[in-house]
């Protein structure tokens, strides 16, 4: 049997044996059913994936040594580590699912198979600059399923890291990227530091590598000049833990390279500003102690205003406790010290992994610790719930979503009952709310912050205590909290209550613009409204037609499906006598007016081009002499001091397709691209202008006036909303000249 003895260097990191791994898992796992899965599932992968080599030359084989080593060392169970040798032999051999769960079960198979569908997904693409949201979605949902998935997919993807020197530069780019987009703000979130950590340092190698040996080169200079005196300080706080009997372990740490380098290219801190480079770290027995060695160095050494951070009082999401601070030592520098227990140690490196290692003989249940992952992370209960309901969202509005809301969501508020939340930076009692529950939100009519009452738009700090007053009578969220909300979970629940609101109020549009049709055709064969409800009413006419309701037929008629006069013929009802017969007009050649006057017999009738009416305006003739009559909006300036002239007119039910010019004024905040911005919108929309003229009111601000072509007053008031749209315009209105 071939077997992995071969101790060589690659890339700087050494090549572990089988007996290395375990060595390891067998302090903590005493089972010899257990022990022995795993060596068969090691002996299984070395047949499998014999005379397979990577691209460095070295057989697979040992790519799946490292990984199950990485997760032993993290505490993970049998299971998780078995997964982790055969995580990739159904995508490289003939091996099924099928056959993993005989061979090991259930458990085994599922994340082999979430891992197996990872593996398939065409990542990190070397011929696009954005990676597919599509495949990160995929990732991100595979892994939502079972937290093992998560820490097996981080080993594989830290120890391909170390090995990227064996691919081409384009690989190189494209993994790290792929790596910093969506490996390591999970990794921080677990509390995986040393995983992430060492992720962001191999990733910075490729990515910038001449700013990673610049900083490189900068350690090594700080820990020559700086180092004797971070000893000599070391030594003078362990005397004094040593006269007061406090337990405690004392070593130094050195600042990673890439968050360096965070400080020096994105914060924009000279290096020499960076004062946390070098740090202690106290490790003692209790909390008690913890706040017991803060003030005895407080009262040693003189701290730095603003640089105390009490992690133990108030933990950030991924469990971390600690408290930091930092001091001036007897050499004038600055130095952080960071004190914690054995316990929080644990958590500060591994997080998720050190709070729920294996352990055995207490009952094990994998899918309890899922639960109780989901209970105690709360941002992993809102990742899980975001994957799950993600089926209808666009792929880059979930990964948007999941970034913003999970990842880089840094402001602590607390509930009532003493929860902390954790929201996006700026968030509002608004987002606040729809964090609780999407009812909570939609009810939201107050908020408490830390006891007093403050406007919805209020911004949250860390530390605020939120309180929602809410009323199951309230109308629903306000269009305008779209303004000031964050977070995408409160956008996204604001834009579906609006839109389904608005789709209401449609609705009710519709229904009363298709009653108002029939009304008037009913009227013009002298049926009255009451007469005219009884026949609509009438079963057999909404079989007929295909509708369940009065309402829906009336919403068909808006759609002009049916029109009012097929509706009338089924019914057969003539037209009284005296009505004069109205013929078909064909307003689309443009040979006919779309309004018609009763019992007036032939006369002109044209629209006015003062206020441009169109279908569904109300409207009013205006006897002219020598013009015959000119159609008017009711609310038309020339001609609402007249009286005596004015006749009844009405839009005919039975004209075809047509489009009417109105014009229009916008106002906006000039900015570059407005007008650009307003043309591609109308024409996304389908909407004809036929001419545009742009003035400059004053700095900052434009008028716009236009002309139009539509169809009717329903989607003159669709483009309306189209155009309010575009950011910039505040005001819409038709022009009356």
């Amino acid at each position: 049997m071939e077997k992995a003895k071969v101790l060589k260097v690659n890339g700087g990191y050494p090549l572990h044996t089988f007996e290395e791994v375990e060595d390891i898992y067998s302090v903590y796992i005493t089972s010899s059913e257990d022990r022995q899965r795993i060596k068969e599932a090691y002996e299984f992968i070395l047949e499998k994936h014999s005379g397979q080599l990577r691209k460095s030359g070295e057989p697979y084989y040992h790519h799946l040594l490292e990984v199950a080593y990485i997760l032993a060392e993290l505490h993970c169970g049998p299971n998780t580590i078995i997964s982790g040798f055969l995580h990739d032999v159904v995508e490289d051999t003939d091996v099924t699912i099928e056959d993993i769960k005989k061979r090991w079960g259930d458990e085994v198979a599922v994340i082999v198979d979430s891992l197996t569908k990872i593996q398939r997904l065409k990542l990190s693409k070397i011929t696009s600059e954005e990676f597919e949201a599509e495949d990160h979605r995929k990732i991100l949902l595979g892994m939502a399923k079972d937290i093992r998935v998560i820490l097996i997919k981080l080993a594989d993807r830290l120890h391909n890291l170390r090995t990227l020197d064996a691919l081409s530069q384009a690989r190189q780019l494209a993994i790290s990227n792929e790596t910093m987009d969506v490996f390591v703000p999970i990794a921080h979130r677990l509390g995986l530091d040393v995983i992430k950590s060492e992720m962001e340092d191999l990733c910075l190698k490729y990515l910038q590598p001449a700013r990673y040996q610049e900083i490189v080169k900068l350690l090594s200079k700080k820990a020559k000049t700086m180092g004797k005196s971070l000893e000599n300080l070391k030594k003078k706080i362990a005397d004094i833990l040593f006269q007061h009997n406090i337990p405690f372990d004392i070593s130094s740490r050195v600042k990673s390279i890439y968050s360096i380098y965070r400080k020096m290219y994105i914060k924009g801190h000279p290096f020499d500003e960076i004062y946390d480079i070098l740090a202690l770290r106290i490790i003692t027995e209790t909390e008690i102690q913890c706040y017991e060695i803060l003030g005895l160095i407080h009262k040693s050494y003189k701290p730095v205003p603003g640089r105390f951070k009490d992690y133990i009082a108030m933990p950030k999401a991924n469990m971390y406790q600690s408290l930091h601070t930092t001091v001036v030592g007897g050499d004038g520098n600055f130095y952080e010290v960071q004190i914690r227990t054995e316990e929080m140690d644990k958590i500060a490196e591994t997080g998720v992994a050190a709070h729920w290692a294996y352990k055995e003989g207490n009952g094990y249940n994998s899918a309890k610790e899922q639960q109780e992952i989901e209970n105690k992370l709360h941002w992993f209960r809102d990742f899980v719930s975001m994957s799950n309901s993600s089926g209808g969202e666009d792929a880059k509005d979930f990964i948007d979503s999941l970034t913003h809301d999970i990842f880089e969501a840094n402001v602590y508020v607390f509930t009532p009952k003493g929860k902390v939340i954790e929201l996006p930076q700026g968030s509002t009692p608004v987002d606040f709310a729809y964090h609780i529950h999407t009812r909570v939100g939609d009810t939201c009519v107050g908020a408490l912050v830390n006891g007093v009452m403050v406007p919805l738009n209020t911004v949250l700090k860390t530390g605020d205590l939120v309180e929602i007053k809410t009323n199951k009578n309230n109308p629903g969220p306000s269009e305008g909290w779209l303004d000031f909300v964050k977070s995408s979970a409160a956008k996204s629940a604001i834009r579906k209550y609006v839109a389904k609101k608005n789709a209401e109020l449609i609705r009710e549009e519709k229904i009363a613009k298709g009653k108002q049709s029939c009304l008037d055709a009913f009227r013009a064969r002298g049926v009255d409204e009451d007469e005219m409800m009884a026949h609509l009413s009438d079963s057999k006419l909404l079989d007929y037609f295909g509708f369940d309701s009065v309402d829906d037929l009336f919403v068909g008629v808006t759609g002009r499906k049916p029109v009012p006069s097929a509706i009338i013929d089924f019914l057969k009802i003539k037209k009284p006598v005296n009505i004069p017969t109205q013929a078909k007009i064909k307003t689309k050649s443009g040979d006919s007016c779309p309004v018609y006057c009763r019992g007036v017999g032939k006369i002109a009738i044209s629209l006015a081009s003062c206020c441009t009416p169109i279908p569904g305006d109300g409207i009013v003739g205006y006897v002219t002499k020598g013009k015959g009559i000119v159609v008017h909006r009711n609310n038309c300036p020339n001609i609402i001091n007249e009286h005596e002239r004015l006749v009844e007119v009405l839009w005919r039910d039975d004209i075809e397709y047509a489009t009417y010019p109105v014009d229009i004024m916008i106002e906006a905040n000039d900015r570059n691209n407005l007008v650009v911005d307003i043309m591609s919108t109308l024409t996304s929309a389908k909407v004809t202008l036929s001419s545009l003229h742009v003035r400059l009111v004053n700095s900052g601000l434009v008028d716009i006036s236009a002309t139009l072509l539509v169809s009717d007053a329903k989607r003159l008031n669709d483009v309306f909303n189209i155009i309010r749209s575009v950011s910039g315009v505040y005001s819409v209105t038709r022009i009356i000249h």
